[in-house]
């Protein structure tokens, strides 16, 4: 039998049927789908890991999973079986071969979050399945100047919360908003986009649905700075919809 090797692969999901990333009993998770199409490939139990845990209805671009198997041939081969293998709606970009001293989780230098928002006074089921409807559209400069209070290292405990009681203290290297490019969706669409060295769950929600009080004029730019230095979270704005946001990639030293 060969041994076990380490590997890393790139997994796209779109997570509206999903519970989140993690593995729950009796719930259809992102992680539950990976190890259920790796043990019908490998013929073996192989458990993975995730750079980052999504939440019921969130989605993915480039969620980074490592996981240790003893796969007999290449990692094309490898994602090409997956692929076979993974329902309609999980899809792997990539496969390779890694050190073992690589971890998906643990090894992540800062991680990227994407949220989009569209404006419509009626909802558009092209766009309502990944992105959130909002009928005044976004007052950009307002939001970046909000945005600003959020960067650098922050008690962010107003925005999330952390398991066992952990620091809720992280340090924020971007917080950026743009409007993409007009292409025939029908209404403007704007992306929030966030990197971290972590992020407290439900923190990018609850960010984004702030930043939208902020836009339609409920709070003032200089507000976000007091919610955070206060940490109360019933003075941010209720956490916009999971449907909109994306895992959007990882990043490791080195690359």
């Amino acid at each position: 039998m060969a041994e076990p090797q380490n590997y890393r692969m790139i997994v796209a999901y779109d997570g509206t049927g999903y519970s989140g990333f993690q593995s729950q009993p009796g719930r259809q998770t992102i992680q539950g789908a990976l190890e259920k199409a790796l043990g019908s490939a490998t013929g073996s139990a192989d458990r993975v890991a995730g750079a980052g845990r999504t939440d019921a209805g969130v989605h993915a671009v480039g969620l980074v999973v490592s996981y240790r198997s003893a796969w007999r041939h290449s990692p094309d081969e490898l994602q090409r079986a997956l692929n076979a293998l993974l329902p309609g709606d999980v899809a792997v970009s990539g496969v390779e071969r890694v050190a073992e001293s690589f971890h998906a989780r643990y090894s992540a230098t800062s991680r990227e979050y994407v949220y989009r928002i569209y404006q419509s006074t009626v909802r558009l089921p092209h766009l309502d399945r990944f992105a959130w409807r909002v009928s005044s559209g976004i007052d950009e400069s307002r939001v970046k100047c909000a945005s600003e209070m959020i960067v650098g290292e922050h008690d962010l405990r107003a925005f999330g919360t952390a398991a066992g009681g952990r620091s809720t203290v992280r340090r924020v290297m971007r917080a950026e908003w743009r409007r993409e490019p007009q292409l025939p969706w029908g209404a403007p669409i704007w992306q929030f986009s966030i990197e971290a060295n972590g992020f407290l769950r439900g923190m990018v929600r609850r960010v984004v649905g702030t930043l939208v009080r902020v836009s339609e004029g409920h709070l003032e730019p200089d507000d976000v700075r007091d919610i955070i230095r206060a940490g109360d979270p019933a003075r941010a704005g209720p956490p916009a919809p999971a449907r909109g946001l994306f895992f959007w990639e990882a990043h490791y030293a080195g690359e």
